[in-house]
């Protein structure tokens, strides 16, 4: 049975279709929340309800925890990086769980970045610890993966590509917006994951649009090769990569054999004098939505809204 679990500053919460009930217990980490599943299903079954509109809710997932994130995992975008979706390596990096932030906290750019982007994600939460060496397969998925979570990888791309690494550029501090629910899943709920749809607008604007049917390593898979060499344990995070509509995008293939032969400076300053003119970068007052669920509406993961700002 589905829970969708939201969190505030001094509570945890159930949603119900009528409302939100507060779930009795002493955690204070989505670790031991999810060890006391009876006070979750006994909130769920609760009358004493409030508006879910009343509460000022935070990232379900709390820090300090591990965070991991697939690289181009979706055909659309890495066809739109100028990959081969067929050859793409299963490539992981991580992020600090000092970037993680609420559904509805600001993403702040810092002042020295300039080329902001977004990244609507599938956030797997596990509710158990995965050893390395775990053997992970289709039946036995669901006794990690607790529930999902609606992410956005907020990414600053002029950090990112002339550093060649994802770590400083993807862990700023609110970097990684989660949320608004938790939503936890029984074994049956999760075999639907290749029906969810991953979306986000931008003012208003759809950027991003896509079923997991893009997605090309799914979570068995993922989980198979994560464990090779790394633990994760009940609370932490992964996520699992995007779709095709992010800001940055691939120079033509010409332009790229030309580039390559440039000096690496030179190469990087041509390349962000003309990412600056591309408008679809973040900018200071931006409204970034971003809602992951089913068409049909039985998993519903929630939407979450953030505005961009600057850094003073």
């Amino acid at each position: 049975m589905t829970f969708s679990v939201l969190r505030t500053v001094d509570a945890w919460w159930v949603r119900t279709p009528a409302g939100a009930a507060r779930i009795d217990t002493a955690a204070t980490t989505t670790r031991e929340l999810l060890a006391d599943r009876a006070a979750i299903a006994a909130a769920a079954a609760s009358a004493e309800l409030v508006a879910v509109e009343s509460l000022s809710l935070i990232s379900p997932v709390t820090a300090p925890c591990r965070v991991v994130a697939q690289m181009t995992n979706f055909a659309s975008h890495v066809k739109d990086s100028g990959l081969d979706p067929q050859t793409v390596p299963l490539t992981f990096f991580r992020k600090t769980s000092g970037s993680i932030s609420g559904p509805n906290d600001d993403v702040v750019r810092p002042a020295h970045v300039r080329l902001l982007d977004y990244e609507v994600e599938i956030g797997l939460v596990f509710g158990r610890e995965m050893p390395v060496g775990s053997k992970i397969d289709g039946e036995n998925l669901a006794d990690y993966v607790a529930g999902l979570v609606v992410t956005d990888d907020i990414s600053a791309r002029d950090v990112q590509l002339p550093k060649t690494q994802f770590y400083e550029a993807k862990s700023y501090p609110t970097f990684t917006p989660v949320g608004p629910a938790l939503v936890l899943l029984d074994a049956d709920e999760l075999k639907r994951f290749t029906d969810l749809r991953l979306r986000l607008w931008v003012n208003g604007e759809v950027r991003q649009d896509m079923t997991v049917a893009d997605m090309i390593y799914r979570p068995v898979q993922t989980l198979r090769e994560l464990t090779r060499f790394q633990r994760m344990d009940s609370g932490d995070l992964l996520l699992t990569g995007t779709p095709i509509g992010t800001a940055i995008s691939a120079p033509p293939k010409a332009v790229q054999f030309i580039a390559n032969l440039l000096p690496s400076a030179v190469k990087w300053k041509m390349f962000f004098r003309g990412q600056a003119k591309n408008p679809k970068y973040l900018q200071d007052g931006d409204v970034v939505e971003a809602a992951i669920g089913t068409d049909d509406g039985a998993i519903d993961l929630g939407r979450q809204r953030t505005v961009v700002r600057y850094a003073r």
